[in-house]
């Protein structure tokens, strides 16, 4: 398996295992494994990630120092990279949105609302809030695009919208 999907396996795991907790004490025992195993993994892949953070459909592509706020809030379908940190400033953290994809090097810091179908560039600094349907990069965050479709479609999606396309040519 590989080691970012174990990690991710474990990261759910554990947030399932705390929801439980309060209803025995076997229950929070295991909580209490599966947060150290987390912590273990985490560390020898460079993640620092809380459960609960994020939402479903979280994908980490290869690993590599992540690091993510315990107070961070993310929404489903986060594609999340290397080099990646979101943190807090002044105790408050960032509140991102649905079906986002954050690049290799982003940084994203202190109270920040982030739209939904987001793409954060690779190696660029957000500090102020983003719109839906957008495209950033650069040091501060600029927006270079404004989506008009969905980002987070999926490949069935594709596959036939080109399926349309070819039958109605013919």
């Amino acid at each position: 398996m590989l080691p970012e999907l174990y990690y991710q396996r474990l990261l759910r795991k554990s947030e399932y295992l705390k929801s439980q907790g309060k209803k025995s004490a076997f229950a929070s025992k295991r909580y209490n494994w599966s947060l150290r195993k987390l912590k273990q993994v985490g560390s020898k892949l460079g993640f620092s990630i809380h459960p609960q953070s994020f939402g479903p459909g979280l994908k980490i592509p290869h690993y590599g120092s992540v690091t993510v706020n315990k107070k961070a809030r993310i929404g489903k379908n986060c594609e999340i990279h290397s080099g990646v940190n979101i943190g807090a400033h002044k105790g408050v953290a960032p509140k991102i949105g649905n079906n986002v994809y954050i690049g290799p090097g982003a940084k994203i810091f202190g109270n920040v609302k982030i739209g939904n179908n987001v793409s954060i560039g690779a190696n660029s600094v957000v500090t102020k809030d983003l719109p839906d349907n957008v495209t950033v990069v650069g040091v501060p965050a600029k927006i270079i695009k404004t989506n008009t479709k969905s980002q987070s479609r999926r490949g069935y999606d594709i596959v036939k919208e080109r399926r349309q396309e070819s039958m109605s040519e013919s």
